[in-house]
C-alpha cells in the first residue's frame, strides 16, 4: 500500500551543504517531497569526510561520516560541477522542473554561474528560492561567512549558557549540537512552506533569505525580553532557570534528577512529596516571584531533602504527585528509554553499498493523514546522476 505524502508532487533542487540547508531539505523529503541534492564530483557536501566515526562499505573501506547521515534522508544524489557551463546547463535545466531551490552560498556566489535567483527565477517564475548565510543578503556583515560556533557567540546564546562567572567552570559555553544551524533549516522549511501556497495560489515565486544570526536572535525568546523589558542583559546562570524556580537539577545519592516546577501548585505538590510542607507554606515562597528572590534559599533546601534519595525513588515519588522530573541521560539511554521505543525514534534503513544498516533519528512529526515515510536511505555519491540527467535528455 502507498501511503499518502503531504508533499507529494513537490520538487525541490537542493544546493546546500553541511546542516542549515540540507537539515530544511530533509524535512521536506520526510514530508513527501522529492529533493535532488546536487554534489561536488568526487568530494560530495563537506560532511561526507567530517569524521569518524564512518560508517563501512561492503568491501570493508570506510564510507560516509555518521555527520552526513544525519541530515540527507530521503534524497537523490546527482554529481554536477556547476562551475562548468555544462554543469550551470544542467542545474538550470533542473530549476526549471523544481518548485523549490535551497542554497547556502556566500552572498551572491551562484551569479556567476547564472545560478542566482534572479536568474533562476526568469526561466521559472514559480519558484520558491531560499537562500541561507550567516548574516543575510543585506547588511554590513552580509559578504561574511558565519558558522553556528561564531554564531552562538554573537548571537548571544554562550553568554547565557554555561555557569557563572566566580563559579568553577566559568566561561561562556556553545550548546552541544549546532543548534543554530538546526533552527536555521527548521526557520527556513516553514519559510519553504508559506512561500509554495503563495506561488500555487498566485503563480509568483518568491527570494526567501534566511540568516544565521537573524535565527539566534529569534531564539534568544524570553531572555531578549527580560532585557527589553528591564533593561539589564541577561547573564550565565548555569543549569539555573532565570524565570522559573525551582527548574534545575537537583542532587540524589547515585546521581541526579532535573526537576521543572511550573507553577506555584507543581510547587506545593513537591513539597509535599518530599516532607517540606513548611516550605510550602512559607509566604515567601508560596509564588514564583518569591522563590526567585529566595532562589538560593529555596534551591539549597530541596537540595538538601533530594540528596537522600535514589534517582528512580525520587521520580517515582515525584510522578506520583504530578511534579515533572526526568533523568540526565546519556545518548545511548535516550534510545533505550521505554518511551523511545514505542514512539520509533529510530529509524533503520537499509543501502547496498554498506556492509550494515543506516541508523538515523525519526522526524518528529506525526500526521494522521500524510505519515512520515521512509523510503530512502542518506544516498551514496552520484547514486542518482544517470537516472535524472537522463530525465531531462541530458
Amino acid at each position: 500500500m502507498t501511503l499518502p505524502r503531504a508533499l507529494a508532487g513537490v520538487r525541490v533542487l537542493d544546493l546546500s551543504r553541511v546542516l542549515a540547508g540540507p537539515w530544511a531539505t530533509q524535512m521536506l523529503a520526510d514530508l513527501g517531497a522529492e529533493v535532488i541534492k546536487i554534489e561536488r564530483p568526487g568530494a560530495g557536501d563537506d560532511t561526507r569526510a567530517w569524521g569518524p566515526p564512518f560508517t563501512t562499505r561492503a568491501d570493508g573501506s570506510p564510507g560516509d561520516a555518521a555527520y552526513f547521515l544525519c541530515a540527507n534522508r530521503g534524497k537523490k544524489s546527482v554529481e554536477l560541477d556547476m562551475a562548468s557551463p555544462e554543469g550551470a546547463e544542467a542545474i538550470r535545466a533542473l530549476a526549471a522542473t523544481c518548485d523549490v531551490v535551497v542554497e547556502n552560498f556566500k552572498v551572491g556566489g551562484l551569479a556567476k554561474y547564472g545560478l542566482d535567483h534572479a536568474a533562476l527565477a526568469a526561466v521559472n517564475p514559480r519558484l520558491v528560492y531560499c537562500s541561507i548565510t550567516g548574516f543575510g543578503q543585506t547588511g554590513p556583515r552580509a559578504a561574511q561567512a558565519g558558522y553556528d560556533y561564531m554564531i552562538q557567540a554573537m548571537g548571544g546564546l554562550m553568554s547565557v549558557t554555561g555557569q557563572p562567572d566566580g563559579s568553577p567552570g566559568a566561561e561562556p559555553m556553545k550548546v552541544g549540537v549546532a543548534v543554530v544551524d538546526l533552527a536555521t533549516g527548521l526557520y527556513a522549511s516553514n519559510a519553504i512552506l508559506a512561500a509554495l501556497l503563495h506561488a500555487r495560489a498566485t503563480g509568483q515565486g518568491q527570494h526567501i533569505d534566511i540568516a544565521l544570526f537573524d535565527v539566534q536572535a529569534a531564539m534568544l525568546a524570553n531572555q531578549a525580553t527580560n532585557w527589553f523589558v528591564s533593561g539589564v542583559a541577561p547573564t550565565r546562570m548555569g543549569n539555573a532557570h532565570p524565570n522559573l524556580v525551582p527548574y534545575q537539577p537537583f542532587p540524589c545519592s547515585d546521581g541526579t534528577v532535573v526537576i521543572a516546577v511550573g507553577n506555584d501548585g507543581q510547587f506545593r505538590a513537591l513539597c509535599g512529596a518530599l516532607g517540606a510542607g513548611a516550605l510550602a507554606g512559607d509566604d515567601r515562597f508560596a509564588t514564583n516571584a518569591g522563590r526567585i528572590v529566595h532562589r538560593a534559599e529555596v534551591t539549597g533546601t530541596l537540595a538538601a531533602l533530594t540528596a537522600g534519595w535514589t534517582m528512580a525513588g525520587l521520580m517515582a515519588q515525584l510522578e506520583a504527585a504530578g511534579v515533572p522530573c526526568g533523568p540526565v541521560n546519556t545518548v545511548d539511554q535516550v534510545f533505550a528509554e521505554p518511551q523511545a521505543i514505542h514512539r520509533g525514534l529510530e529509524v533503520e534503513q537499509a543501502r547496498a553499498d554498506l556492509s550494515g544498516p543506516v541508523r538515523t533519528v525519526a522526524s518528529p512529526i506525526r500526521m494522521s493523514a500524510t505519515p512520515v515515510v521512509y523510503d530512502r536511505p542518506p544516498p551514496a555519491l552520484g547514486q542518482d546522476t544517470e537516472a535524472v540527467l537522463g530525465s531531462l535528455g541530458l
